[in-house]
């Protein structure tokens, strides 16, 4: 019996400390501010135009931490197995810049494409999301003599 009271006096404790509010507005956004930032320099976008299928596109995303911590990339994903990261995985102290290369294979690829790559961050969010675009012609088929 002690230990379900115990239990209830917990949760009803951590249920009220939940609700409660930072009185000073400014305190908050100084914790933020001296969070990493994932800032990138140019666009979270590269459109590489129209291709020939079989051709590999890359392109670096360029970006900047611009918090007062060091940034850390965690991981990065893409959306098909086409398209693949490299990232720094040493930390990015503030205000250095760095950058992340994506490679797009377009072997068995063809019309419209569009490829996201999540970047995980110690940032908040925790994630950022880049993408390459562009349309890919398909390769000429050749004709096989029997």
């Amino acid at each position: 019996m002690k230990k379900r009271s115990a239990f209830v006096m917990l949760a009803a404790a951590l249920a009220f400390a939940g609700c409660s509010k930072v009185d000073n507005k400014n305190e908050g956004k100084q914790a933020n501010s001296k969070m990493p930032v994932f800032a990138l320099i140019d666009s979270a976008s590269y459109d590489f135009g129209t291709i020939t299928e079989g051709k590999v596109v890359e392109h670096d995303f360029r970006f900047r931490n611009d918090g007062e911590y060091p940034l850390i990339l965690s991981n990065i994903t893409s959306s098909c197995g086409c398209t693949t990261p490299e990232w720094p995985k040493e930390p990015i102290g503030p205000n250095q810049t760095s950058t992340i290369k994506v490679r797009f294979d377009s072997k068995n690829k063809s019309g419209p494409q569009v490829k996201t790559i999540t970047v995980y961050a110690n940032t908040e969010p925790a994630y950022s999301e880049l993408r390459l675009r562009g349309i890919v012609n398909a390769a000429a088929k050749t004709e096989s003599k029997k």
